[in-house]
């Protein structure tokens, strides 16, 4: 037979025995995934879902997915929907303080002090994040950077 031979996973049944294999490997994962993504289990396939269909299945899981960070356990909580969320909010955080900097440097306004994006595991409100940079700070700085690529560019 044409792809078949001696100590191969890949005859004519071959795909379906190394998936089995497979499945025997990763059961919990596997079945948590299939419950969780399709709302079936290990057990409808071969039935209401096919080999080939299960193959897709696997070939395509996403990062989250129990297969993924059982199979690759040095990315596990990288591959988190819980983890992109806390840079995301870290981030906001960042841009916050940053956002009032500038406005408390550009106008004569006092700027209030950005408060911390709501994480949902905290049972009280964060304190507020650092306090805005004086103006007159700020400027000294911009004009020093300014001063600086001036020099730079030869002006």
């Amino acid at each position: 037979m044409e792809g078949c031979y001696a100590g191969s996973d890949r005859c004519i049944s071959g795909g379906i025995l190394s998936l089995r294999r497979f499945i025997e490997e990763h059961r919990e994962a596997i079945n948590h995934d299939l419950i969780s993504s399709a709302g079936i289990e290990i057990g409808d396939i071969g039935g209401s879902l096919s080999w080939g269909a299960f193959g897709s299945f696997v070939k395509h899981l996403s990062v989250d997915s129990a297969l993924f960070r059982e199979l690759h356990p040095e990315v596990e909580d990288w591959g988190t929907r819980l983890r992109t969320n806390i840079i995301l909010a870290d981030i906001f955080d960042v841009l916050a303080q940053i956002n009032s900097n500038l406005i408390a440097g550009f106008s004569h306004k006092k700027s209030k002090k950005p408060e911390r994006y709501t994480r949902p595991w905290a049972k009280k409100k964060f304190k507020k994040i650092g306090s805005a940079v004086k103006r007159n700070e700020l400027h000294a700085w911009m004009e020093m950077k300014r001063r600086e690529a001036n020099i730079n560019h030869g002006k």
